[in-house]
């Protein structure tokens, strides 16, 4: 189990990502549009760089919804292959079976 203060962490980051996503997203189509201006793109820069750092959806970590864990982390299934693997032998997942030849 990972510590709670980790995974508390991640939780603020995702609400400020989700916070702040219309304004990065407008700030970066102003940077990316070949059309605007250099002063145009530099005062985007500019505000973009005042945003928290948190605020950027690169620094959300996928981490394990059972125990927390930030390795091994498995999108399909949102967990990690510890996870995985324990509650596939108790056949808590449909459709995935041990395999074993």
């Amino acid at each position: 189990m990972a510590k709670v203060s980790k995974i508390v962490k991640n939780q603020k980051r995702k609400k400020l990502v989700a916070r702040y996503a219309e304004k990065r997203k407008a700030l970066k189509k102003i940077i990316n549009n070949p059309d605007s201006t250099p002063e145009e793109v530099d005062d985007a820069v500019i505000r973009l760089q005042k945003l928290p750092r948190d605020a950027s959806p690169v620094r959300v970590v996928n981490r394990c919804s059972q125990t927390g864990r930030p390795r091994g982390y498995l999108r399909k299934f949102g967990i990690s292959r510890v996870a995985l693997r324990e509650l596939a032998l108790e056949g808590q997942i449909p459709g995935v079976v041990k395999s074993s030849w």
